[in-house]
């Protein structure tokens, strides 16, 4: 017989405390040190482009995970299988391969379509390079990202009471009226916690958009260490960094959930 599972709403998060500790003690070293402030400072550049990736990808693949978790769930046919064979394939790449496939073999290939319009069109052709990288890293995490979190929509809208929607369509709301007004105010509350969990989770993926030389944390580390050769006080700091809003923003997270747990009951 399995012992009762604890309740984590009584726990004291000594986790926490601990946590709290250890970060106490690097906040001292880099208020304290000198050369740890010198290393925060040009480490907190790259911040905002985290940020920044994270939010524009994030909010992409929301958009069109959305769109894929209805065509997933749509009476036609080729809708259903074609959504599904984008999850699924998406789904099965590593974001390292889709990052790399992205910047180079789709990217290129997307200024040679646009160029291909742009001739039509009498305008001036572009050159690859005028696709930022920086762009291609937010196209592939939106990719990556929004298979994920189509099954996360699907999941949510498949969890909603078929007598609510026979109801709706009792009264004589359209498709869209049921969707809409009874369908999606109800799965959001179950997609919400874990579309958190998935934006933190991006915020820790974005890192890997410093193999194409884009500005964020983790690259200006690298840089940063290559530099000075402290790679134990750079990575401590890019570390430090990256715990602060994963560990916020999971706080955060939970405090939400606990707080949408009472509001249900």
């Amino acid at each position: 017989m399995l012992p009762p599972k604890p309740d984590e709403t009584e726990d004291f998060p000594w986790w926490l405390l601990f946590a709290c500790g250890i970060g106490g003690f690097f906040l001292y070293q880099i208020v304290s040190d000198e050369f740890y402030a010198q290393v925060l400072t040009t480490l907190s550049k790259g911040v905002g482009i985290t940020l920044f990736v994270t939010v524009v990808a994030f909010s992409a693949a929301c958009a069109i995970g959305l769109a894929l978790a209805v065509a997933s769930m749509s009476g036609g046919l080729v809708l259903r299988q074609a959504s599904r064979f984008y999850v699924e394939i998406v789904r099965g790449l590593p974001i390292i391969v889709l990052l790399l496939y992205v910047a180079f073999v789709i990217a290129p290939a997307l200024v040679v379509a646009v160029n291909w319009v742009l001739q039509g069109l009498g305008v001036e052709a572009i050159r690859t390079r005028d696709f930022p990288l920086l762009w291609r890293a937010i196209l592939a995490l939106t990719i990556g990202y929004s298979a994920f979190i189509a099954e996360v929509f699907r999941a949510g809208l498949q969890a909603v009471d078929a007598g609510q929607i026979e109801a709706a369509k009792s009264l004589g709301l359209t498709g869209w009226q049921r969707f809409r007004l009874v369908v999606f105010p109800q799965a959001i509350r179950m997609i919400l916690p874990p579309l958190g969990n998935d934006f933190i989770a991006m915020i820790k993926d974005s890192s890997l958009v410093s193999v194409l030389g884009v500005l964020d944390i983790t690259q200006l580390g690298k840089v940063t260490a290559a530099g000075n050769f402290r790679y134990f006080e750079t990575y401590n700091v890019v570390a430090f960094l990256y715990l602060t809003m994963t560990v916020t923003l999971s706080l955060l997270l939970r405090r939400f959930e606990r707080g949408m747990r009472r509001s249900r009951s």
